[in-house]
Parts: C-alpha cells; structure tokens; sequence
C-alpha cells in the first residue's frame, strides 16, 4: 500500500496560525459504520499532544491501536487542511489509486487481517504505520478501479438506506415496549378503585447488597456475585461473573433465592432501577452494593414486580428519587422503599404479567427479525466488498474494455 500512498505532513496546530483547528480522534469514528461521529475543534490549549498530522480531503484515517483497529473513515473536503490523531496512519493516495478506493480496500478483511497479524504488545497492542503501509493489496488500473467504486458505491446506498430503514424500526420496537409498559400499569392516580396502593416497601423487602473490598479478593470462602454490569432491563448477563471471599455467615445474608429482583443501585438518570429477576441461575450467588435486591410478599407475584418497576424506570419515576454523584444516579434503598406500588388482587396481576408477556413477546420477536435482518446486511456487506476486490464486479466490464490483451488505461497489478 505505501507504494501507492504519498507522504503526510506533521506539525504543531500553532504552526497554522490558526486560533481553532478540527481535530479527529481515534474515538470519534464509529468502527461499524466508519463514520465520523464528532469531530471537535481545539485550539493550542486544548489540542493533545497527539494532534499532528495535517489532513487533506480524500485521505483514509486507519487506527493503529488495538482493540480500535476497525477505526477507519475516510476524510470529506470539509476537513481538508485540519488535524487527525497520530494514533492513525493517515493513506494519503497518490496518482496510481483512486481515494475512495483506498477508502473501500482499508475497511476489508483482506487489509485488516493483514494488520492484525502484525499488532503487538500486551498492555496497549498496536501496529506501526509503516505495517500497516507493507500490506499488500490489489491494484487493478484507474479506469477500473473507479468502476469498482461506481458499482459498490450504488449497492451499498441500497444497503444503507436499508440499514436506516432497520434502526428505525428497532427504535419504534422499544418504544412500542416502554408504551405497553406504562398503559398496563397506569400512575397512581389512574389506579382501578379494586387495586390497593401501598409502597415498595410495603409489598416486600428491600435490601442493599455487600460492599466489595480489595481483602476479600481471595479467601476460603469464594462464591460468584452479581454487580450492575449483570443486571440488564428483563435479563442477566453472565459473561462474566466475578467472584469474591465472603467471611463468617456473610454470603447466607446476601444469597439470591429465585424470585428475587435486582435493581441497578447507580446508572444513568434513564436507566436507574433497570431490573432482572433472578431464576436460579447460577446457583449459589450473591449480590453487591451496586444493586438493591427486592423480595416480593406473600400478597405480591415476583413477575408483577418486575412489571411494575420496569414501568416504574421508563416512566422516569426511579429518576425522581435519584441522588446524582459525578454524573452517576443513585437509588438508596430508603428512597426505593417510598416509590408507590399498586397491588391488584392475585388472579388479576397474573392476568396482567400473562398480557403483558404476550404483547411483549412478539415486540421481541420483531426486534430479533431486525436484529437477524441487519446482521445479514453486514454479511452481504463483507460479501460485496470481498467480490470487488476479487475483481468479480467488473468481469463484464473487463471484458468489454480489453484489447489485445490489455486494459485501456494503465496496466492492473499488485501493490
């Protein structure tokens, strides 16, 4: 690639005489989408040390620190002159490749892969730029190589439109699941006149969890625990469930039972009290403080709950009880035990959750059909790529422009 890509220039944003200069930064680009998704402007207080090499429209910023290598955007005329990160390798093209086609080669598997074989380190793995710059690529003549990029330039606005057209409907889902959610389970003035009102507290137990504690990272006493990074709105993630030393008869205090419902103690404003109910799995498990653990009464089904507070965080009413602490909100569990709970009678609550689970139910299903939908986009995206760079989309084309054996324009090859 480096024989086809020109040198960039390195300079202090001062250098400029500029008062303000744009700057991309590695975690401005999304490394799905390589878009840029902000670009901010500093100045020669504010600019990072990092903010040196010069940019011009056309170039491909490619990350060179993993696990952002996948940090690939390609640079619009109105960034042209202004600064990138020197954690990128800047591609420069020069006469021999077209930009756009730099662009499309860099975001393959076929230069990706090339430069992930080649990143080291442990603590910060990256690559050099002159590895990434080594990496071989197919270079067909010019004339084609702008009919590569005509070609999938139409396919994949198709593919993009389609793409808006998914996360959009993904979005109408969850608020199809926030409006069931709150219409099922009105606010207290709405409450039916056979429903008793009474509070969180009131309907169960709310307890906080263990605080952690650098001593109880080993011991004789290990057992697995929860933490917020666990706890999701309706599910558990176990990917990745720590463990911890639990003295005395500590862990019988704060053992999960199934049935028991966990709230997230300190989240975002919109998400605090995200709660899952624990069914049993895994066994022999604990919680810490940075959950409250709700067990409902004998007058209460643990479902219910879960309906209720679910409602209860996406109508914001969590957020009202909340403390913020460095851009953290916290539920105490004094606070919790106050929210108002609306208690129907036995056979009607379960008629609610089975509603509700119902109508939940094919929401979900919708939501993974466009889960599916848009991870088939990706596959044929990868796919359409590969085919380009294969040659396979200008077949036909090729063959209409060849005489005696050679392509107008210049000869094709490798670089």
């Amino acid at each position: 690639m480096g024989e086809v890509c020109l040198p960039v220039a390195k300079k202090d944003p001062v250098e400029t005489g500029r008062s303000n200069v744009r700057y991309v930064e590695i975690g401005g680009i999304d490394g799905k989408s390589h878009e840029l998704l902000g670009v901010p402007s500093v100045n020669s207080t504010t600019a990072p040390s990092r903010c040196r090499q010069v940019l011009s429209a056309g170039d491909t910023v490619f990350s060179t620190v993993r696990p952002y290598l996948e940090r690939i955007a390609f640079i619009p005329p109105w960034l042209d002159q202004e600064f990138a990160s020197t954690g990128f390798c800047v591609l420069r093209p020069g006469p021999d490749i077209d930009s756009r086609f730099l662009f499309f080669l860099a975001v393959t598997p076929l230069v990706i892969d090339q430069v992930l074989s080649l990143q080291k380190g442990v603590s910060y793995p990256a690559v050099l730029n002159r590895e990434v710059l080594a990496t071989r690529i197919p270079l067909p003549p010019l004339d084609e190589q702008r009919r590569i990029v005509a070609i999938l330039e139409d396919h994949l606005s198709h593919l993009d439109s389609a793409q808006v057209a998914l996360t959009m409907a993904d979005r109408r889902a969850d608020a199809m699941i926030k409006q069931v959610l709150v219409s099922a389970i009105p606010g207290p003035n709405a409450y039916p006149k056979t429903w008793v009102v009474t509070t969180v507290g009131g309907a169960g137990t709310v307890e906080l969890g263990r605080q952690r504690h650098p001593d109880w990272h080993t011991g004789y006493n290990m057992h697995p625990y929860l933490r917020v990074a666990n706890v999701f709105e309706n599910r558990l993630d176990l990917t990745d469930v720590m463990e911890m030393h639990w003295p005395g008869n500590s862990f019988e205090r704060f053992r999960l039972h199934p049935g028991d419902i966990l709230l997230n103690e300190g989240q975002s404003p919109h998400l605090l009290g995200r709660p899952a109910i624990y069914r049993g799995d895994p066994p022999d498990v604990a919680f810490t403080n940075s959950l409250l653990r709700f067990q409902a009464g004998n007058d209460v089904l643990p479902e219910f709950a879960l309906m209720v507070f679910r409602r209860h965080m996406h109508a914001g009413r969590f957020a009202r009880e909340s403390r913020i602490t460095t851009n953290i909100a916290h539920l105490s569990a004094s606070r919790l035990k106050a929210v108002e709970f609306p208690l129907p009678p036995l056979n009607e609550q379960k008629r609610i959750v089975d509603g509700m689970n119902r109508t939940l139910l094919s929401v979900a299903k919708c939501k993974h059909d466009i889960s599916q939908t848009a991870s088939k986009g990706q596959t044929l995206r990868r796919s359409l790529l590969a085919a380009a760079f294969r040659g396979d989309l200008t077949a036909d084309w090729r063959a209409r422009h060849v005489h005696g054996g050679r392509l107008d324009g210049h000869n094709g090859g490798e670089s």
